[in-house]
Parts: structure tokens; sequence; C-alpha cells
């Protein structure tokens, strides 16, 4: 593969509900060009995008992979992105790096979760996109019926590009709208397919959906209005202008046909793509910041300096660190040191790679818009950007979604708990949505990420890629415990076995404190009847118990202690005596101050489509949980509400089934409130 300019280089991110095919369609460009000599399937391990042992035994994309085709004197760098919405990390990454997206639709099923979702971010992020129909040659399909709900559920920007033909039920071949032409199926490679006229029966249909194109193009600019409304027809010049400025700017929204395993409507996919998407270059400028927070803009050209955002992490146990990279703006060079603009550390750039699904093919040099790796980076990780000495400048970093399924992990083995730190924080460095947080309280390790089957797909690389053999299990919720009366406790400590003796003697009063969380210790001892230099050792033993309550030995909180009284010996009396005393006044007090125990209750803002609004109020209500108010936000609702930790456990995963994956949440702490006395009794039972 030969170099190429930014001006030659298209990133596009594919993008799709899981199962829609996405792989199967970059793995037909490849069969379709020649970069493979036959059609890889992910079932049967022959896939060259889906490789990996995890996506082979799911028969699913994972992670993200690139995938370079040389079209039409360009190169389109295909960034494959997983469809299910575990791996929504992968997918981030993914849609950052692109610069326009492919979204590809099952033809039985158009308007599943991810299609959705995929329109959103490429809207959001304003970046053209194409529609591909997939699977049109299996039964019970229909294009139109397809199309029809695409358009209605995301406008009329959205416009068919390419139909089938379908003869007597059997789908053999497509029409391209602006060519006029129809190519009929006769095998999966470019030399198999010759154009033809148009089926007379299609030209009515044809000629409908071409002015529909005619008439968005004409929208985009003024000299082609005056001549549409004028009656005269366009060139294809003036057509391929029309509809390149209309794709760029949103205006347009080209909808293809076709079908992956059969390599039907590939080639005029590519040609659409290699047409009216942008480059890289046309960017113009990227935005960078320097360390001090200034705004620097950069040309999207090979003569501006050079810099390079990581946006994806490997760790292989054997090979080391593999670093993708997007070059932003300039060339990156292979044998040159370069500097982390994150952190300030200079970074030795070894051999860089191209980068084709499980082929890597070393590369002198990136130039600006390419995307390929880089070995054994010892201090760069994902999101940070390598730049040239002089200019620290970083890339806006990628925003990832934040993990909120937790389970607590546990090694098997000694051997396993030898090695799951390093283990786990490997697999952190490759994935920015998943996080491991050591619980000092519960002394539990728990890990958490998007959903099940993400932790699932954790606990199976922990195993195969690392030989660290883990169980998983829901974490021990931190609750508290209080006091709701206030009494006295006396502590006498006193024990006699030769010489010196222990003596200590106490009076405490325990009493409930909402102001302050953490114990407060107070002393109102008159006449000297316990020595000052006693007093630390009294409220040291007292910080000791309240780290255990009564009930079922969670932490004590808003608890007021005072030293009233006590006595002591003038030989026998120590700190660790009155220490020992004040331990027994606790014990004392305890029973008479009718202790309870408290839960977590967590803030919770729900993002739902309005359609699901009844089902996530109905379902916060069966968790215990208070309503606090309702925000429209053009088509969505959001919730705000306040629920028990408890009830939170598995909140990811049940959201994404009763929204089909639209639904989004955040959490965060806001206070601790009674247990319900049914449920306190089984907590207690339990602890």
């Amino acid at each position: 593969m030969r170099d190429y300019k930014s001006s030659e280089v298209r990133n596009v991110t594919v993008a799709g509900h899981s199962g829609s095919g996405k792989t199967s369609v970059l793995e037909a460009m490849l069969y379709y060009t020649d970069a493979t000599d036959r059609f890889g399937r992910t079932s049967d391990g022959s896939s060259l995008i889906d490789f990996d042992a995890e996506e082979i035994r799911r028969g699913l994309s994972v992670y993200t992979s690139i995938v370079p085709i040389e079209w039409d004197d360009c190169k389109i760098n295909f960034i494959d992105t997983p469809g299910y919405l575990d791996f929504t990390g992968e997918k981030q990454a993914g849609m950052a790096v692109g610069d326009s997206v492919l979204i590809v639709v099952d033809a039985k099923d158009p308007l599943q979760p991810g299609t959705r979702i995929a329109f959103k971010e490429a809207q959001d992020a304003k970046k053209p996109a194409i529609f591909f129909i997939n699977k049109l040659d299996e039964e019970h399909t229909s294009f139109e019926d397809a199309y029809t709900r695409l358009h209605e559920a995301f406008g009329k920007s959205v416009i068919p590009f390419e139909v089938p033909i379908i003869e007597n039920g059997v789908y053999v071949g497509t029409v391209n709208i602006l060519r006029n032409k129809a190519w009929y199926h006769h095998g999966p490679k470019a030399s198999d397919s010759v154009a033809q006229p148009v089926p007379a029966e299609m030209e009515e249909e044809i000629s409908m959906y071409k002015d529909q194109i005619a008439e968005a193009v004409a929208m985009g600019d003024d000299e082609l209005m005056e001549k549409f409304f004028s009656g005269e027809p366009f060139t294809d010049a003036e057509l391929t202008k029309g509809v390149r400025i209309g794709v760029r700017s949103g205006e347009i929204i080209p909808v293809f046909s076709g079908a992956a395993i059969e390599s039907r409507g590939i080639g005029r996919l590519m040609d659409l793509i290699s047409t009216y998407f942008p480059t890289y270059s046309e960017k113009g400028i990227f935005t960078a910041t320097t360390p001090n927070g200034v705004k620097v803009d950069l040309l999207t050209t090979e003569e501006e300096v050079p810099t390079a955002q990581v946006f994806k992490t490997i760790v292989d146990p054997f090979v080391g660190r593999i670093s993708y990279v997007k070059v932003l703006s300039g060339t990156l060079n292979s044998d040159t040191t370069m500097v982390n603009a994150n952190n300030g550390k200079p970074e030795k750039i070894g051999t860089i790679f191209t980068i084709k699904g499980k082929h890597q093919t070393a590369a002198g040099k990136l130039f600006t818009g390419d995307i390929g790796a880089i070995t054994k980076l010892q201090e760069t990780h994902t999101n940070d950007t390598l730049c040239a000495k002089g200019k620290l400048l970083m890339a806006d970093p990628i925003v990832f979604e934040e993990p909120l399924y937790g389970q607590a992990v546990n090694a098997k083995t000694k051997n396993d708990e030898d090695k799951l730190s390093g283990s786990l924080n490997r697999i952190q460095e490759e994935d920015p949505t998943f996080r491991v947080v050591v619980n000092p309280e519960t002394r539990e390790t728990v890990i958490y990420g998007i959903g099940d089957q993400h932790l699932e797909v954790i606990v199976n690389k922990l195993q195969t890629k690392f030989k660290t053999g883990v169980t998983l299990q829901n974490p021990k919720i931190t609750y508290r415990e209080t006091i709701t009366k206030s009494a006295v406790g006396e502590g006498r400590h006193k024990k006699q076995s030769g010489g010196h003796g222990q003596f200590g003697h106490v009076f405490v009063e325990f009493a409930p404190n909402e102001d302050k969380e953490e114990m407060e210790f107070a002393e109102k001892v008159f006449g000297g009847a316990v020595p000052r230099q006693y007093f630390p050792a009294v409220e040291t033993g007292l910080r000791e118990c309240v780290q255990e309550g009564p009930l079922a030995k969670y932490k004590m909180v808003n608890v007021k202690t005072t030293l009233l009284d006590g006595k002591y010996h003038d030989v026998d009396s120590s700190e660790m005596a009155f220490k020992m005393a004040a331990r027994l006044a606790y014990k004392d007090a305890m029973a008479k101050c009718a202790p309870i125990l408290l839960e977590p209750i967590m803030n919770v803002t729900v993002t739902v489509p309005d359609e699901y609004t009844g089902t996530i109020l109905g379902d916060l209500n069966k968790r215990r949980g208070a309503i606090l108010s309702m925000t429209p936000e053009d088509d969505l609702q959001v919730i705000e509400a306040q629920v028990p930790m408890a009830e939170l456990a598995k909140y990811s995963v049940d959201l994404r089934s009763m929204t089909q994956g639209l639904g989004r949440y955040t959490l965060s702490m806001d206070r601790y409130d009674p247990v319900p006395e049914s449920l306190a009794k089984r907590i207690i039972e339990t602890a």
C-alpha cells in the first residue's frame, strides 16, 4: 500500500446495531477489491476483522478494528465498531476517529436501537452519514418498507441513492439513481457486474427518487435552486457538486441498498464514499490546547507541526503496549522522538505500522489524517497527544461513558490472587470504560463496566490472556449505623495480676448528632475525676468502637460522645485501662440508645425517550425510589429521582432492557436514610 496524503484519506466509522452486518460489509469490500482471497466470517474464525477469540466465540464484534480499503485513488480507513451496547467504549473511540459515518441497517428491522444511537451520535457530532440497508437477499425483506421507516424516523434528508431490482420476489440487482444505470448480480467481484439500462417498469420510481435528490441539491445552492424551480434539469457535474455539498452539510443522507454476503451494492457504496464523503484535509483546521489552556488552531496538512492522538491501546503480555493513533496534523515519522503533551515526557517513536484487521505492516511514516499504530510507547496512554518537542499541544480528549455496573472480583487461587492486581491494571489501561476500585471499608476489589456482557468479556480476558481465574459477585453495600436516643454508658475496667494492676472507670454520654457524620468527642469532667492525660485514650477507644456498630458491624455515624465522669487510681490507672473502660461504656450505652441501620441513598438522573417514561417511573417506584422532577428535552425525558443503592445493583442492565438500549443514567451519592425495619432485620441476620 502506497503512502496517502491528507487529501486522499477518508476516515469512515462503521456503526449500527449488533448483527446488522457491519463487519460483513467490510469483509465484502476486502474481497471485492482483491485485498483478501476469501470472504471472511466471524463465526468460523476466518474473518480478517473479528479475529479475537472472544469475537469468534460470540460471533460478533467486541473491539474496534481498522480496515483500510484502496479505492478510486484514495484510501478509506473504515473503523469497524461493535454494535452491542456493552462495548460502547470501543464505539466511542471509533466515532471520535472517523470523519464520516456509515450506518449499516438490517432490512428486516431498520430501526433497531443501535441504528437510532448511531444516527444521533453522527448528528450530535455534525458528521456526514450514509445508510446502507443490508441483507436484502434474505426472505421477507423490503427496501421500500425499510426506507420508509428510516425516512419517517430521521426526516426528509434521508433519500435513496440506490434501490434493488426484484424479479419474481428475488433480489437480482440494483439501480443507481444518480447514474441512472442498473447492475445485475453475477458474482462477488467488480468484474462480475456490468452496467445496463434501468428496467422499464422501474423508470417512474427512479425518476421520482431523482427528483427528491434534485430538490435536496437545490436547497444547498442558490444558483441550483433557481435552475430547479425554472424546471431545467441538472447536469451530472451539477448533481455531483450539489450532492457533495448536501452530504457534507448533513442536508442529504444517502440511502444505499445491498447484501454484503453476496457483495451486492458494495462497489457503488465505495464510489459514493470516495466521491461524496469529505477527506480529513477538508476539515481545514483542528483546535489544540496548550498545557496552559491556550487554544491553538492547526492546519490539517502535512506542512503543519506533527500531532497525533492515541485513541486505542492494547496491552499484549508478549508484545507490550500497542498504541493506535490518528495523525491530526503534520507527518509522523519512525525513529524520531516526540513528546507526550499530556505529561511532558519524551517518547521514542520506533516502528510505525498500518493496520488492516489482524494484520500489521511496517510503514516509515503516516501523513495527516491517516491511522496506524506504534509499539512500545512507555509513557503514553489512550487520549494522550504526541507532538513535536517545544510544541506541546493536546487534542480534545475522547469522552467515554462512565462505567456504573459493579461486581466484586475474587481470585480463584492464591496464584491467581498474586496476578490479579497487575492483570486488572493492564485491562484498565486498554479499556477506558473499565474501572477498578478497592473499597477499604468492605475490603473488596470492585470492577466496573458498562454491563454484564462487558464484565463477562473482562473475566474471559483475565483467564485467556493473563491466565488469572476469578469469580464475580454483587459488591457489599456500605451501610451505616446510628443511634436514635441519648444514653449514658458506664465502663469500669479493673484487673489485678500481681504488681501493678489496671484500673479505669468512665461514664460517657452518647447522643444523636445529625450535623456531623464523624463521631464528635467532648468532655465535661469536673474536679479531676478523670485526669486530663487520659482523655485522648478515652477518645481513641471510642473512635475504635464506632468503626463497628452493634447491629451488623457497620460504621457508626452521627454520634456525639461526651465524657462526663469517672474514677482513676494513682498507681493502677493507665491509658490502656481507660481505653478499655471506654469500650465497655460504649457496649453498655448501645443497649439503651436504640441503634438503627442506615442505607446509602443515591441521586439518579435517567434520560429516556418519551415513550419509555411510564415504564421508568413505575420501575423507580418499585425500587423504593422518590421521583423529584421530570424535565422534557427535545423528544427525551430527564427524570430526577433518589433511590436506595441496594436497589440499583444491576440497574444499568435493567435500564437497557427496559429501553432497548436507548436509556442513560448517572449516579451520585446523596445521604444515608434509615432502612425499613423488615429489610433491616434481613440485613442484620445476613451480616
